[in-house]
């Protein structure tokens, strides 16, 4: 699904990345424990879009170790500058929506994004 498709269908904004926003994502993840990301995704998972309320630098650092483009921030979420920094350095598109997690990912898999254990 491309990146256009899903902020415009969680009525999102892209908070860095807008260069990058021509991305396919194959699947999507929602999900607020990094330890639940480091054991559940590999980087043959293919392309994954990674859904939280966690803003700290560790969902960054998480999601580039499993190399993770595409992070969405719910619940009107919105990290700090060192955040966005850490992003731009890495090429991470960081997106927001008001949206609950539930109810994010539920749009996106009604529209057909896979969830990461349909694609094992």
């Amino acid at each position: 699904m491309n990146l256009h498709k899903i902020r415009e269908l969680l009525s999102g904004e892209v908070i860095c990345g807008e260069e990058l926003m021509d991305r396919e994502v194959e699947m999507g993840c929602g999900c607020d424990l990094m330890s639940h990301i480091l054991a559940h995704i590999n980087h043959k998972s293919g392309s994954v879009l990674l859904l939280t309320g966690l803003t700290n630098p560790q969902v960054i650092y998480t999601s580039d170790a499993v190399d993770i483009k595409v992070i969405c921030f719910v619940r009107g979420k919105r990290p700090d500058n060192d955040v966005i920094r850490l992003a731009n350095e890495r090429g991470v598109v960081l997106l927001c929506t008001q949206l609950p997690l539930f109810e994010s990912c539920g749009k996106l898999y009604k529209e057909g994004l896979l969830g990461i254990s349909e694609n094992e």
